[in-house]
């Protein structure tokens, strides 16, 4: 059952997001609200066929914790579901993206349309420089900045050591970074074929106030997010015996 819900959910998944693709192209001509609004109802589409097809929702916790006006999201990343729902939650999301991305087909273009930051990962020194300017634009436009800060997405049981960005944008932005932990990996993981249903938590944090050394702040936001991951994680699995059992703990920092 759970291999033919994951085959209809591709079905229905792969039309709904050329679709938008090709809404993205049409907002172009339009003011930038119009690109974010196009990028959230893709994700309530998706949303809503991950809930109907595979049997899978989700819940939020502390979004209280999310100050008021512009600051940064620093959050795990183990899914595709995690590049949508921080549109559903907060008020003007923009996301850091790898450059690498702007070539997917329309969806590239309404990267740059949206505001998002987008960082050449080749380009040494200077693509620090350039991810903490964007970051500094999108504030002052008022949005909410979420970054990645692992660079990639992750297995659930993989674990790697931050970027340095996530520092430099903590220490040169002067705005509170909220640490996100989650465990969407678990149900949708990184290119697998098959979705699990449950239930997936998104758990935002007190924010990190700014002061804090780089060392003490990369330690406190790595604690924070990856402890309550693994323990959200750990209690998903305890809860749903269906999602694939624990691999024995990776670490690549």
């Amino acid at each position: 059952m759970i291999l033919l819900r994951s085959i209809l959910f591709g079905a229905l998944f792969f039309p709904w997001t050329a679709l938008c693709s090709l809404m993205v192209a049409v907002a172009l001509v339009f003011p930038r609200k119009v690109t974010q609004t196009n990028v959230k109802v893709w994700g309530i589409g998706v949303r809503f066929l991950l809930k109907w097809v595979v049997g899978l929702g989700w819940r939020v916790e502390g979004l209280e914790n999310v100050p008021p006006g512009p600051c940064v999201i620093a959050a795990k990343h183990q899914s595709a579901w995690d590049t949508m729902v921080f549109h559903a939650l907060l008020p003007d999301p923009v996301y850091v993206v790898k450059k690498e991305l702007t070539r997917i087909p329309f969806w590239g273009w309404g990267f740059y349309k949206a505001g998002c930051v987008v960082v050449d990962r080749k380009a040494g020194a200077k693509a620090l420089k350039h991810l903490v300017q964007g970051v500094q634009v999108a504030l002052a436009r008022g949005s909410q900045v979420v970054i990645f800060p692992e660079g990639t997405r992750t297995a659930p049981d993989q674990r790697l050591d931050y970027h340095p960005g996530i520092a430099a944008v903590y220490r040169d932005a002067n705005v509170p970074v909220v640490p996100v932990a989650l465990d969407s990996g678990l149900f949708w993981g990184r290119r697998a074929a098959l979705k699990y249903p449950g239930e997936i938590t998104i758990k935002f944090m007190e924010p990190i106030l700014p002061g804090l050394d780089r060392r003490e702040f990369l330690a406190l936001l790595q604690d924070r997010v990856e402890g309550e991951s693994a323990r959200l994680m750990a209690e998903k699995r305890a809860r749903f015996p269906h999602l694939p059992r624990p691999r024995p703990l990776v670490d690549n920092g």
